[in-house]
């Protein structure tokens, strides 16, 4: 057998069936055992992880649609504010940024705009944080299946290399739990 650990390949869409309507079944966690939790959500979300996918692109173009003008300001002030932060670390100017009474003025009008942009920062910032709490939400409740707990075992084996695979190999949380 070859190892591709380079390949990555994405996981197959779920049925609707198994997701969330009539093969699904749903539990609350126990909460007193927080690896037990941490593990049912890790495995849910390497095996729903192509679902988990569409529903955030979906539920984000939800908020886009019922507030297309905030959140495109929404977008474009995050992209200014990210731009202005690289400039500043780049030029190594935020020392002498500071000592002139005209840059002052300057940031003291941003933070006006900040102030008056700020529905439409939180509509942007409602359409990421939205989804990802009902991707936190579904993979807390949604119990496990034996197709779930076989393809979670193949991704930890490293016989498969998936994007969720290596999200969570990135943020260290791969080996911390078991299967």
């Amino acid at each position: 057998m070859e190892m591709r650990k380079n390949v990555i390949e994405f996981a197959p869409l779920r049925s609707m069936n198994d997701f969330v309507l009539e093969k699904a079944r749903f539990e609350m966690p126990n909460l007193s055992n927080p690896n037990k939790w941490a593990n049912r959500v890790i495995n849910n979300l390497l095996y729903y992880q192509s679902n988990y996918l569409l529903s955030i692109i979906a539920v984000f173009l939800l908020v886009g649609l019922l507030h297309p003008a905030n959140m495109l300001i929404g977008i474009g002030s995050f992209c200014v504010a990210f731009a202005i932060v690289k400039y500043v670390k780049q030029n190594h100017s935020s020392r002498n940024f500071r000592k002139s009474k005209f840059n002052g003025l300057l940031l003291l009008g941003l933070g006006v705009l900040l102030i008056f942009l700020l529905g439409s920062i939180l509509t942007f910032l409602f359409g990421i944080a939205l989804p990802l709490l009902l991707v936190i939400i579904h993979a807390s409740l949604r119990l496990r299946n034996i197709k779930n707990k076989v393809n979670n075992v193949k991704e930890f084996v490293g016989q498969k290399r998936t994007p969720m695979g290596v999200l969570l190999e990135t943020l260290e949380l791969d080996d911390s739990l078991a299967i």
